[in-house]
């Protein structure tokens, strides 16, 4: 299959003119890839010569990495007449040499191929993906599997142009898998080659080799990298296990004479394994070094945050440790931009509740606020918002405590209480930064709150959070904390309040008519009982009835009597009634159209919000 068939360069991605250094495939399909790329290079400008004009023409190796101020000219002379004595690859002599360093070398290579560099010391891979691949083929070609999702095999390879080396893999993967190769540096792909061929890998496997292995505390106490270590490799291992359930927290609990581990999945925790309490002491100190914290301190809680490219994808993990009277505990939340960062129409929006919210935004100017208890969502609907309306015309600046997902164009700050960028002189310090758009993490006192009303009454569009019940108690609590209503009626543009619920596993939900008591709930006639849904359990959900969580939403709209209705200070049951004669839909009736539509159980609408008046 012809390369760029494998990884095709897209055409909006395509280096300018002046610095591109065309690379042609080479039929030596079993040189190192400095080697193959450095000869094809070479193929296309000869031997030796001036380097090329930026009119389009092609660049040496040599050329362009004095070009790029890796190399010096008279060093380049050096290595070609060494490569007109030893006939050896200009990349070769160069790493041989110490001019350049292997990585420095495969990140020129990689840019020139059109491939990505793939850097393994931020990586972690899976090892049954790995293990698709028979360790022969992998040593043979130098070729490792990084990750495989949506039929899409991303190789690893220290020869990007080795055909029949993705030929060799093909035939262990699926026949419609598509091989996107990137580059990788010989040393790094044999090292990963000993570390996933020669090394437990699993969870299970680690602790057997700990346990009828040598306890030996040089080996065990967290701090010695690599996968000689078992304590890397096991945590490690539980990070991969994690992302690939689907959790969003990793709770590690120490009790009395054992740990436990939970995983918050879809909202609900649950207990996957329990340790001995000899292997903690290990893993905190492997924790700590990862996320960056003091070993030596376990009286206080510490913050942390680590980095990796798990499955073919970055995900951040945010750490925070609590000491306890059993020892330190310590949670993981993860932060896996590609799930969370969403389009609007895939957080589960009913279309009604999809074209209010997106004439709020439309706005020029004011507040909109969302609203919800911890862990309702409200986060990543603000950032689907703020990624909906990101442009290059658009200053975008946020506030928050701490920052989750980086997004591009966006200027995001950390608030740090205690120092010179607290809430309120943050919001004060954006004002001065001709911001267009403004989103404030939460609004926590009377000075913040003022200050962000202000900012939208100043011509801002503002975005924040509050803790409310539902979408219309964002008014009263306002005032609770000091908003006078004249200014909150000019200013808010609309509130959102949510909540999460699990949505049926659409693969064993079963089917039943609803009970008497259930079209009460439902608020449909006995008469004509309508089908719902309840979770089953089977291989795709892990026997659960439940995979993903959907939004339960309501939006309410500010418009001009609903200002007045501000202004005057009027009842929340006048105000509700003036909402639902203008298509307010509240969360319950959200809720109730799902079960109906078969996207959620009528027990989870029950667990989720609160529907006891029609009980």
């Amino acid at each position: 299959m012809p390369i760029n068939q494998l990884n095709p360069v897209p055409p909006d991605k395509t280096p300018a003119p002046s610095s591109m250094v065309p690379v042609e495939p080479v039929g030596a399909t079993n040189l190192p890839a400095a080697d193959a790329a450095a000869s094809a290079m070479e193929a296309t400008a000869g031997a030796g010569g001036a380097a090329a004009s930026p009119a389009g023409k092609t660049l040496r190796l040599g050329d362009k990495l004095v070009q790029l101020g890796l190399i010096s000219p008279d060093q380049l002379q050096i290595v070609l007449t060494e490569q007109k004595n030893t006939k050896k690859m200009i990349g070769t002599i160069l790493v041989e040499m110490g001019f350049v360093t292997e990585s420095a070398l495969g990140e020129v290579l990689a840019e020139s191929s059109g491939t990505q560099k793939f850097d393994p010391k931020s990586t972690m891979l899976d090892s049954t993906v790995v293990r698709r691949i028979p360790k022969e083929i992998a040593a043979r070609h130098k070729v490792i599997p990084v990750s495989y999702e949506d039929g899409v095999l991303q190789l690893a390879m220290a020869d990007v142009y080795n055909v029949l080396a993705i030929d060799q893999v093909r035939r262990h993967v699926p026949k419609n898998t598509k091989i996107v190769p990137i580059y990788c540096t010989d040393s790094e792909i044999l090292e990963l080659i000993d570390q996933y061929y020669d090394y437990e890998i699993s969870v299970d496997g680690i602790l057997r080799e700990i346990e009828t292995g040598i306890r030996d505390n040089t080996k065990l106490d967290g701090r010695q990298e690599g996968y000689v270590n078992p304590t890397v490799r096991l945590v490690n291992a539980l990070l991969v296990d994690a992302i690939k359930s689907g959790a969003s927290d990793i709770h590690f609990e120490p009790e009395g004479s054992f740990l436990r581990l939970r995983y918050r999945i879809d909202g609900q925790m649950m207990q996957v394994r329990s340790f001995h309490r000899d292997y903690w002491s290990a893993m905190v100190v492997r924790i700590k070094i990862m996320s960056g914290m003091n070993i030596a301190e376990t009286r206080n809680p510490q913050d942390g945050r680590i980095s990796y490219n798990v499955l073919g994808r970055e995900v951040d993990f945010r750490v925070a440790t609590q000491p306890t009277v059993h020892g330190e505990n310590i949670v993981m939340r993860l932060l896996d931009k590609t799930k969370s960062l969403v389009p609007l129409e895939n957080l589960g929006f009913s279309e009604h509740n999809i074209a209010v919210l997106k004439k709020l935004i439309k706005r020029p100017e004011g507040i909109i606020i969302v609203t919800g208890p911890t862990g309702s969502g409200k986060t990543t609907t603000l950032y689907s918002i703020l990624n909906y309306i990101n442009d290059i015309n658009t200053n975008i600046m946020t506030l928050e405590d701490p920052v989750e997902y980086q997004l591009p164009l966006i200027r995001q700050s950390n608030v740090r209480e205690g120092t010179g960028l607290d809430w309120l002189s943050g919001i004060k310090s954006l004002m001065r930064q001709d911001p267009d758009i403004i989103f404030v993490g939460e609004v926590r006192d009377e000075d913040t709150a003022l200050m962000a009303v202000r900012a939208a009454l100043t011509g801002h569009q503002v975005y924040t959070t509050l803790h409310t019940n539902d979408a219309l108690g964002a008014i009263p609590r306002l005032g609770d904390i000091g908003v006078p209503a004249h200014l909150l009626a000019n200013s808010l543009i609309g509130c959102l309040a949510q909540r999460l619920a699990r949505k049926l596993c659409q693969n064993c939900k079963k089917e039943h008519k609803a009970t008497e008591e259930e079209c009460k709930i439902l608020g449909v006639s006995a008469a004509k009982s309508p089908t719902i849904y309840e979770p089953g359990g089977c291989e795709k959900c892990n026997g659960k009835g439940h995979k993903g969580r959907t939004g339960i939403v309501e939006i309410l709209r500010v418009d001009k009597g609903l200002e007045e209705m501000i202004a005057t200070h009027a009842t929340r049951r006048a105000m509700l009634e003036y909402a639902l004669k203008n298509d307010f839909v509240s969360m319950q009736e959200d809720g109730v159209r799902k079960v109906l539509a078969g996207e959620i159980s009528l027990s989870e609408l029950i667990n989720t919000i609160d529907i006891t008046d029609r009980l």
